[in-house]
C-alpha cells in the first residue's frame, strides 16, 4: 500500500491547482495526483485543436507542473473509496491511503436520448485525448457538420470547423446562440459575426433524430426539416462525475457533490472541487448550473489551502465567460439585465462604446463596448458585458473583480487608471468608468 498525506483524484483544471496549492501551503506534506488519463488536454483549448492548432499535442497540460512542485503522479483509475479506512482502490489492484483527500472527478458530456445518438460520426466534447484524436481522424472524410447547441463551446467549435473548409450548421433550441450567457443585443452581434464567416445558424428548433444507416448521414429537426451531416457534434451541457463519491456515501445531489464554503464534503477528511461539485450563486445563494474551468481553479485554490487548516472561503459563483469569433471578443460576468430583473433587482445600467486606443487613429484601434448593471438599492455592480478586441478579455475579468468585491458605481467611477495611447482607451473616455457614470445618472 502506498501512503500519502494528500491524495487528489483527477488531474485537470481542478486537480492540478488543488495539488499545487496544497504544496504551497503545506510544503512538508507528501502529495499525489491519481488520474486515469495518460495525457490531459487543456479544457478551454479543445475547440481550437480542430482549426487553429490542429493537434492535441499542442493543447496539453504539461506534467512538469507536477514534478516541479514535488507532486507525485499515478496514472490509474480510482475504482472505489473506503472513507473509514481512508483508502482508495485502483483498477490495477493497487491501494493508496490518505490523510486528506480532494475529489476532482470532473464532468461528462450529456448525450440526450435521441434516436441515432449512438451512430458512428456522433461526437461530444470529451476531455479525452484518444477520443479527440479519433474525432480529428474522422474529420478527414467529412464535408457537412451539424453542431447541436449554440453555447460557447458549440459556437467555438463551429468557428474552428469552418476554418477547415467544412459546411457547418449550428442547431440551437433557444432564440439565439449564447443566450444563456450574453445579453440579447450581444447575442445578435455574435450571431451576425459568425454568420458573416459562413456558418449556418438555425434557432428555435430541436434535434429530433440523427439519420443514417451504419453512420451519420443527416439530422431531422423539430420543424420537420432534415439537414445533411457527415458528423454531428453534441454540445448540450455536462453532468458531474459523482459515482465514486456516491459509492462511498459522500453526500451528493443532482448538480454534484455537496460541499460547504470551504469545499469540505460531509466527511471532514474529504474535500471536492471543480465540475463534480454542486454550486451556489454568488448573488442569490441558490443552486447554480455553472461548470467552468475558471470556477474549478478558484475552488481548487480554496480546497488545497484548507486541507489542514481553514484559510479560505468561497462565497458562490459569479459566472465569467469570454469567447472570440474570428477577431471579435465577447464577454460577460455576473447577471444580465433580464436575469437581475427576474431575481427581483431594481437595476440601473450604463452602456458605452468607444475606441480602445487614444487617439482613435492609433494602430490596432477597435471599438470596445461595455455595459454595466447595478443594483439601484445599494449601487453595487451585479453584472457586465463587453464586446471588442483582445483587450475585452481582461476587461471582463476586471468587471468580475468589481462584482466580487461588491464595488459601487461611484467607486468604479473613481478608478485610478493606468493608460497609454498604444494599449488602452483614453482616461477621458475609459469605458468602465464612463459606463458607471451613465448608470449613476440613471439612478438619480
Amino acid at each position: 500500500m502506498k501512503k500519502y498525506d494528500v491524495v487528489v483524484i483527477g488531474g485537470s483544471a481542478a486537480g492540478i491547482p488543488a495539488a499545487i496549492t496544497a504544496r504551497r501551503h503545506y510544503p512538508e506534506k507528501s502529495i499525489v495526483i491519481i488520474r486515469k488519463e495518460e495525457k490531459v488536454p487543456i479544457p478551454c483549448g479543445i475547440p481550437y485543436v480542430f482549426g487553429t492548432v490542429m493537434s492535441n499535442d499542442k493543447n496539453l497540460i504539461p506534467d512538469s507542473a507536477l514534478s516541479s512542485n514535488g507532486i507525485d503522479l499515478i496514472v490509474a483509475e480510482a475504482t472505489s473509496l473506503d472513507c473509514a479506512a481512508k483508502t482508495i482502490k485502483l483498477a490495477d489492484g493497487e491501494t493508496v491511503s490518505y490523510d486528506k483527500l480532494i475529489l476532482t472527478t470532473g464532468s461528462t458530456p450529456f448525450v440526450p436520448p435521441i434516436p441515432g445518438a449512438d451512430k458512428p460520426g456522433v461526437f461530444s466534447v470529451k476531455k479525452d485525448v484518444v477520443y479527440l484524436d479519433s474525432m480529428l481522424k474522422y474529420l478527414d472524410s467529412v464535408k457537412n457538420v451539424v453542431v447541436v447547441g449554440g453555447g460557447f463551446i458549440g459556437v467555438e467549435f463551429a468557428d474552428e470547423l469552418r476554418k477547415r473548409g467544412l459546411n457547418v450548421t449550428i442547431v440551437e433550441m433557444l432564440d439565439y446562440c449564447l443566450m444563456l450567457a450574453l445579453e440579447e443585443g450581444y447575442c445578435k452581434e455574435a450571431e451576425d459575426k459568425i454568420k458573416s464567416l459562413g456558418v449556418n445558424i438555425l434557432t428555435n428548433v430541436k434535434l429530433m433524430e440523427i439519420l443514417g444507416n451504419g453512420k451519420v448521414t443527416g439530422v431531422r429537426l423539430s420543424n420537420g426539416v432534415s439537414i445533411d451531416a457527415d458528423l454531428v457534434l453534441l454540445s448540450v451541457g455536462v453532468r458531474p462525475n459523482i459515482t465514486l463519491a456516491q459509492q462511498a456515501d459522500i453526500q451528493t445531489e443532482k448538480n454534484g457533490i455537496v460541499v460547504d464554503s470551504h469545499m469540505r464534503t460531509n466527511d471532514e477528511s474529504i474535500f471536492a472541487c471543480g465540475d463534480c461539485t454542486a454550486k451556489k450563486s454568488f448573488f442569490t445563494g441558490r443552486d447554480s448550473p455553472l461548470k467552468l474551468a475558471s470556477i474549478a481553479t478558484m475552488e481548487a485554490r480554496v480546497a488545497g489551502a484548507n486541507l489542514f487548516r481553514i484559510r479560505r472561503e468561497q462565497t458562490g459563483v459569479i459566472g465569467v465567460f469570454s469567447t472570440i469569433i474570428d477577431n471579435q471578443v465577447f464577454g460577460v460576468a455576473g447577471l444580465s439585465e433580464k436575469e437581475a430583473q427576474d431575481f427581483g433587482y431594481d437595476v440601473a445600467c450604463g452602456e458605452i462604446e468607444q475606441p480602445n486606443r487614444h487617439p482613435g487613429g492609433m494602430p490596432g484601434m477597435v471599438l470596445l463596448k461595455v455595459k454595466l448593471i447595478f443594483n439601484k438599492s445599494n449601487g453595487e455592480l451585479i453584472g457586465g458585458s463587453v464586446r471588442g478586441g483582445d483587450s475585452a478579455g481582461e476587461s471582463i475579468n476586471t468587471i468580475s473583480a468589481c462584482i466580487q468585491k461588491k464595488m459601487t458605481a461611484d467607486e468604479i467611477a473613481m478608478f485610478q487608471l493606468g493608460t497609454h495611447p498604444a494599449v488602452t482607451a483614453s482616461p477621458i473616455a475609459y469605458q468602465l468608468v464612463n459606463a458607471a457614470e451613465l448608470a449613476i445618472k440613471a439612478m438619480s
